[in-house]
């Protein structure tokens, strides 16, 4: 039976495979996640089971290593030729005598253990016929290997300690080193652990103790201190310093192979060529952190960036955490859920433009609004407290004015308005009617990665793709990956995004709430709208160029407030840094305007805010003059309706809303309880307020004095026509003392 497994030998030898085949085949446990232009963001351990670096060349391993591995386990391997016929009679006769010798196995016999398990040591250790086949196996590796690949493949496969297999892998985590750096001391250490990888750590320092003398006496050098060996030997085998994943684009690389995984295509490549601009990356994340610094003292923590490519939606920068500066770095702040404040208004007044509610220059009443709902009273303020007064439609974009939003989704519909985003992309996860009104403020949660690419949908003339593929085709993504065509639609018209652009890139627009010199005002064409959601816990800023997309978020993992942090104390300054750098050499010129719409001068006459301009319109829509004297108030304090802006409206009531509910206070002396009455659209005409039978009042406003009750109040005219009408309902302690002394009074009223 031994016979034939002799005679078998040199067969199975046969089948131990070549240096390049061997080079090929290796894997190291790690990915490197890559830019478009090779440089290396992200490395991240793909393989739980064994812990492998780079494949390393024999010329970028140190001399020192070198020598003592050859000094410990192999004197001769330059001279025999595979095996140690010298050191297998010494150990030969040591067997006989019972003496203890320095084993024959030469580097060349262990590498071909490793590369067939045929040969490895077993347990018990290896039969007469194993130690054969693995000298047979030896000798024919020498005839088809070079001494130098031979010995470069060892260390690349040699198992160190515990999971670390190869010189890479050990150097960079007991030493936090690469194999080139490794000096004489660490090199003896590293000998040492081959013998017994698994060896406690006085051992380990005493072989290594070994290895070092062994290697001074070949050198004639005095011999080593044991002591600081040993104590070294100690301090590296508890070391851990090489993390699982390094890097500046930890949550990039995650999507990255996150969407690797599904495709089915075998094991994760060692490379991965993405999307991502090194540079772009780097500068994102610098200042995203440089600028939370500065904030320090405002509970602020948390930050995210993400650029998109306008054109073919590829992500050039992709930072989804502030990563030291965090207590939850492992969140990414890309794709995290949080409130989008201002951030939807945009798609919110390009619906109305849309669909020919508003122009741009349609004046909305910036003042206090009691809206009913299913669930009460719903009264919008604005994030100064203050109210603006009539405002045209670009004033109220550009300066971010909640109630004038407010208006402008109850003509358009929360129903309506729920489904435009969705054709954004910005799928929200409740219904509409969940958040009713309050939706124009953005009380809904969103992602930063899909609330960017809706605002790029404006840049590409309100046509809507979803965010390219990570893995640049052809370099190491999944196969046919770019051969599937994006889906495309025109979720905006190229007209209402045209003009929604034009407004956010307008300066003097925004003047009334963040001032003519902001750090939103880039020295280049750019379009931008900031945001800031309930109570200071997040803060928004998204904008494009001609070029490029940049969305920011800045606030809490943990949903914690910020203390007097806003849009654009936050996140505006990290999206105009990053703007900069994307336009230091590149121009950013104004987008065309799209056919179908008309430019000409509008005239204002008493409004505020608003000067005479060249204004844009959706053909058809045009208007020239926008007057409060000459035109009356539409629905919802909205003037210059686009459907017919030649329309005289109808005088009506504007405070209170049909449906109020309104509670008196028994602590509080009635006659400091009035509401106020107030009508618009009413001109230079007589009219009256009429509740029931009793004449309250006349007058465009009147402060009246409520009774308990169900009320109709009704807007009369001179001849007793009903102009308006609301109900209201008015809850509390009777007012007897003073219903008589009112009626004697609204009586004289009567005509």
């Amino acid at each position: 039976m031994f016979l034939p497994c002799l005679l078998s030998l040199p067969l199975v030898a046969q089948a131990l495979p070549s240096y390049r085949e061997v080079v090929q085949a290796y894997r190291p446990s790690e990915t490197l996640i890559l830019a478009r232009d090779g440089q290396e963001l992200q490395r991240v351990r793909t393989n739980p089971l064994v812990r492998q670096g780079q494949w390393v060349a024999l010329a970028d391993v140190s001399a020192a290593l070198r020598l003592a591995l050859l000094a410990s386990e192999d004197q001769r391997f330059y001279a025999h030729s595979g095996v140690d016929w010298q050191a297998v009679s010494a150990a030969a006769w040591g067997n006989l005598w019972h003496q203890k010798t320095r084993g024959a196995s030469t580097i060349t016999m262990q590498l071909a253990g490793l590369l067939d398990a045929d040969w490895r040591m077993p347990t018990g250790g290896r039969s007469l016929g194993q130690k054969l086949g693995q000298a047979v196996a030896a000798t024919r590796l020498e005839r088809s290997w070079r001494k130098d690949e031979i010995l470069e493949a060892y260390l690349n496969l040699v198992p160190f300690r515990g999971e670390l297999v190869g010189l890479d892998a050990l150097s960079r985590t007991l030493f936090g080193k690469a194999p080139h750096g490794l000096d004489a001391q660490e090199a003896a250490i590293a000998t040492a652990l081959i013998r017994g990888p698994n060896a406690s750590a006085s051992v380990v320092g005493q072989r290594a103790c070994g290895v070092l003398q062994a290697v001074t006496r070949l050198q004639k050098h005095p011999q080593p201190d044991c002591t600081a060996v040993r104590w070294r030997t100690e301090q590296v085998l508890s070391a851990r310093l090489w993390p699982a994943s390094a890097g500046i684009a930890p949550h990039w690389a995650r999507r990255v192979l996150a969407q690797w995984q599904p495709t089915g295509q075998g094991a994760v490549p060692e490379r991965i060529t993405t999307t991502l601009r090194a540079d772009v990356q780097r500068v994102a994340l610098e200042s995203l952190q440089r600028h939370l610094l500065e904030l320090q003292g405002r509970n602020v923590e948390d930050g995210a960036v993400l650029v998109l490519d306008n054109a073919s939606g590829q992500v050039l920068a992709w930072v989804g955490s502030s990563g030291r500066l965090s207590q939850a770095q492992e969140v990414d702040g890309v794709l995290a859920q949080r409130q989008a404040g201002s951030t939807l208004k945009p798609f919110l007044y390009a619906q109305a433009l849309q669909q020919r509610r508003l122009t741009a220059a349609s004046l909305i009443e910036d003042s206090a609004a009691h809206i009913s709902t299913s669930s009460g009273l719903y009264i919008p303020q604005n994030y100064d407290r203050r109210f603006k007064g009539w405002v045209s439609v670009r004033v109220a974009l550009a300066s971010s004015l909640n109630v004038p939003a407010v208006r402008t989704l109850v003509m358009v519909g929360p129903e309506d308005f729920h489904q435009q985003l969705a054709q954004l992309g910005v799928q929200l996860p409740q219904p509409a009617g969940f958040y009713g009104y309050s939706l124009a403020l953005g009380s809904s949660e969103v992602d930063l990665l899909r609330l960017s690419n809706a605002f790029r949908a404006l840049a590409n003339g309100g046509r809507w793709q979803p965010v390219a593929a990570p893995v640049l085709a052809g370099a190491g993504g999944p196969v046919g990956e770019s051969a599937v065509p994006a889906e495309s639609r025109q979720a905006v018209s190229a007209q209402a995004a045209f003009i929604v652009g034009d407004i956010l890139a307008d300066r003097l627009a925004r003047a009334p709430t963040f001032g003519l010199d902001s750090v939103l005002a880039t020295r280049f064409w750019s379009a931008v709208k900031t945001g800031t959601s309930k109570d200071m816990r997040d803060n928004w800023a998204v904008g494009w160029s001609q070029h490029y997309t940049v969305g920011v978020w800045v606030g809490n993992a943990s949903g914690a407030a910020m203390h007097a942090v806003s849009g654009s104390s936050g996140a505006a300054p990290i999206w105009a840094e990053v703007m900069a750098y994307l336009h230091r050499e590149q121009p950013s010129l104004p987008p065309q305007a799209p056919p179908g719409l008309v430019r000409q001068p509008v005239r204002f006459a008493g409004v505020g805010l608003d000067a005479d301009r060249q204004e844009w319109f959706i053909a058809g829509t045009e208007q020239a003059e926008f007057a409060l004297e000459s035109e009356a108030a539409g629905a919802g304090g909205i003037k210059g309706n686009a459907q017919n802006p030649a329309k005289n409206f109808a005088a009506r009531i504007v405070s209170p809303v049909s449906g109020s509910i309104v509670a008196l206070d028994p602590d509080i002396p009635p006659a400091q309880q009035r509401l106020w009455l107030r009508a618009s659209g009413v001109g230079q005409q007589p009219v009256r307020w009429r509740s029931g039978e009793l004449i309250l009042g006349q007058g465009a406003e009147l402060p009246w004095l409520p009774v308990p009750g169900q009320h109709l109040l009704e807007l009369i005219d001179a001849q007793g026509r009903v102009l308006d009408s609301v109900r209201l309902q008015v809850r509390g302690a009777g007012l007897q003392s003073t219903q008589g002394a009112q009626k004697s009074r609204t009586s004289l009223g009567k005509p």
